[in-house]
């Protein structure tokens, strides 16, 4: 049974693309999704001012967004099992790309609210997908190398997101903090580097 299992591990799928681009790929998504959850804390003055709503109101851009993504976590391996892998995380990105360009272009506190919930929606499902392709796309002696790349992402974007959302609401304006969102995430969407995997 040994001797048979060889042949069979000779033939695992590799991605026919260089392992580090989908890795840089999949790390970029996730520093855009966990930078969204810290980036509009710092322009909340700015929103509430702009819609003429008071500073409670405004906190529920925050809150519409990490509900909805909490909500969608634990039913991604659900939703890629039923859907496919890989459709069901381009479909996040487009989502997540999409919800952050009417971010940008909401005419009102209400709408915005709404679109940060699609977002959310979007963000929830990319963090497990983008695991899950790492686990597929590096061998098990490289795969500690990747998931470090992945998690400097996790602890440096929401670091660096009050700093990012202060200088783009100050130097350009508060829809800034979403459209460089749904710009990045669309360069993604289009990327090739997310191959099939056997999933």
């Amino acid at each position: 049974m040994a001797a048979a299992a060889v042949p069979i591990n000779a033939m695992a799928w590799r991605p026919r693309a260089n392992p580090w681009l989908i890795a840089f790929t999949v790390t970029l998504a996730t520093f855009m999704e966990v930078l969204d959850t810290s980036i509009a804390n710092i322009a909340l003055p700015h929103i509430a001012g702009s819609f003429g709503a008071s500073t409670n109101e405004s906190t529920w851009v925050l809150t519409s967004y990490l509900v909805s993504n909490a909500i969608v976590l634990p039913t991604s391996a659900w939703l890629a099992t039923r859907f496919g892998r890989k459709r069901f995380y381009m479909t996040c990105v487009a989502l997540f790309a999409a919800s952050s360009f009417l971010c940008g272009l909401a005419p009102s506190l209400m709408v915005l609210v709404i679109c940060r919930v699609l977002q959310g929606v979007g963000g929830g499902g990319l963090q497990p997908s983008e695991q899950a392709i790492l686990s597929d796309t590096f061998p098990p002696e490289k795969r500690g190398q990747a998931f470090a790349m992945y998690g400097m992402a996790v602890v440096v974007a929401p670091a660096i997101g009050p700093t990012l959302g202060g200088w783009l609401t100050d130097n350009f304006s508060w829809r800034w903090i979403f459209y460089i969102n749904g710009r990045a995430s669309s360069v993604k969407s289009s990327s090739p580097l997310v191959t099939k995997s056997p999933c």
